[in-house]
């Protein structure tokens, strides 16, 4: 593992324990040139997924990029960095158990949308706006209504 650091070759594993409620390892690491310590975590990957935008683009499946995306829904929300971590878990490994190789972005979305409804209501809305391209109030007061009348 190089060095993010110094670029150096040479990292040696200073403690590895499961992370992500067992469905990642996570590895603290030394730089033997730098003496930098750095975190990695090693996760199983069942395929390689492909998103495909709704422009028709291809782009390479990114989960840091969903996680960004979680992260801004649930900012200054009570939700703790673990069950943010397991979310992204459950819905990559939903994704990847699909039998897809491509998922269209709409997929992904809806799957967000799924487990932001089930952790908190405020994240839920605030992803619903970016996805669901609101524009106006209008367009959040229907949202709300639509949501009400699910329960």
């Amino acid at each position: 593992m190089r060095c993010p650091f110094c670029q150096g070759e040479d990292t040696q594993v200073k403690d590895s324990r499961p992370a992500d409620d067992g469905a990642a390892i996570r590895r603290r690491r030394l730089c033997n040139s730098c003496e930098a310590r750095f975190t990695t975590f090693e996760r199983v990957q069942l395929r390689e997924l492909t998103v495909l935008k709704s422009s028709g683009r291809k782009v390479p499946f990114d989960r840091e990029k969903l996680q960004r995306s979680i992260a801004i829904a649930t900012r200054k929300r009570d939700i703790d960095q673990e069950t943010l971590d397991m979310t992204v878990s459950k819905i990559v490994r939903s994704l990847e158990q699909s039998g897809e190789t491509e998922i269209s972005s709409q997929t992904i979305g809806a799957h967000v949308m799924a487990a932001l409804k089930e952790i908190d209501d405020v994240a839920f809305v605030r992803y619903a706006s970016v996805y669901r391209n609101f524009r106006e109030a209008r367009d959040f007061e229907g949202f709300l209504r639509e949501m009400n009348s699910d329960d």
